[in-house]
């Protein structure tokens, strides 16, 4: 019997693999799969450079625990047209000083369609600042008679308001001359718009401006033109350069009425390419040159001007223009 264990012991023994590794202690291998799993983790997240969360058997692994860093949203950017101005500042000329709208040879701000507190007109500053605002948020900077050139001085004045909306209506008397030959040249014209707006952006950066186009003084000779008031009235001399002779359709004057038109619409498109150069300013697109005014909407004393209904439409255009979503193409 010792023999035989001896021997099975001896064949044991030369079966079983040379350098056999001897068995693990409990644990250990758990510990080595964990280690192993640790550190591809680490290799991974080391190499895709995104967040990691290894498994909680390598926990211990600090260096491969990497979370994403949360990402705070942008705030919205400050839009740069604000459709509700918190005041008004309006410069130009008699148009905007409501001039012959009231009566015979005088202004008449209370229906100016920029500032006026009439409600039947609606005007601008009305219907944006609401009536108990107006006289302490709204300021009628124009002059009846202003041509471009004092338009730089009045942008002064009224940039020192600091307005939250300065409107520019300006050019009919740019054009409206004793004579064509006196209509201020375009370049001269388009030196003074540049240089009130550079005025009003170097002392009130932030002010929106509203550029109402030059009115077609050819279409308010050719509606008024009939009316008795305006035969009589018009030969005093109200823009001579369009309205002089006014029933003559002969080739000479229809000539010099053509070249006031085109002096017009090159003014409104000076205003337009000047207004379109500043992201604070809107144009009304053409909006006001391309107004049909009946005779209930022109000046009952000179049916030349706009009358108390005409403001109105002059408001509703320049609202229109300011609170829009976008300005006008």
């Amino acid at each position: 019997m010792a023999r035989r264990h001896e021997a099975f012991t001896r064949q044991e023994a030369a079966s079983a693999p040379a350098f056999a590794a001897p068995a693990p202690a409990p644990g250990v291998g758990r510990f080595r799969r964990g280690a192993a799993r640790a550190a591809v983790a680490a290799l991974i997240c080391g190499a895709t450079l995104t967040g990691c969360v290894t498994s909680p058997e390598s926990s211990n692994a600090a260096d491969a625990v990497r979370r994403p860093t949360p990402v705070r949203p942008s705030p919205s950017p400050t839009p740069l047209w604000d459709p509700r101005p918190a005041s008004v500042a309006a410069v130009g000329d008699s148009i905007t000083r409501g001039f012959d709208a009231c009566g015979l040879l005088t202004d008449c701000p209370t229906v100016s369609w920029a500032t006026g507190s009439d409600t039947r007109v609606n005007s601008l500053a009305l219907r944006l600042l609401g009536a108990p605002a107006l006289a302490s948020r709204s300021w009628n900077l124009a002059r009846s008679g202003a041509r471009v050139a004092e338009l730089p001085e009045q942008m002064a004045l009224a940039a020192g308001r600091k307005p939250g909306l300065v409107t520019v209506m300006v050019g009919a008397n740019d054009a409206c001359r004793p004579s064509v030959d006196l209509m201020t040249p375009v370049a001269d014209f388009r030196a003074s718009f540049e240089a009130a707006m550079a005025r009003l952006r170097r002392a009130s950066p932030r002010t929106q401006v509203y550029v109402a186009s030059v009115p077609d003084l050819w279409r308010l000779w050719s509606t008024g033109r009939e009316h008795p008031v305006g035969r009589r009235v018009w030969r005093m001399g109200v823009c001579a350069s369009m309205l002089a002779d006014a029933h003559d359709l002969g080739p000479a004057a229809e000539e010099r009425r053509a070249r006031v038109r085109e002096r017009v619409v090159a003014y409104n498109e000076v205003l337009r390419d000047v207004c379109a150069r500043d992201e604070r300013c809107r144009h009304d697109g053409g909006a006001v040159f391309a107004y049909a005014f009946d005779e209930t909407q022109l000046s009952p004393w000179d049916v030349f001007h706009p009358s108390r209904d005409g403001q109105g439409r002059l408001a509703e255009i320049a609202h229109r223009t300011v609170t829009a979503a976008r300005p006008p193409a």
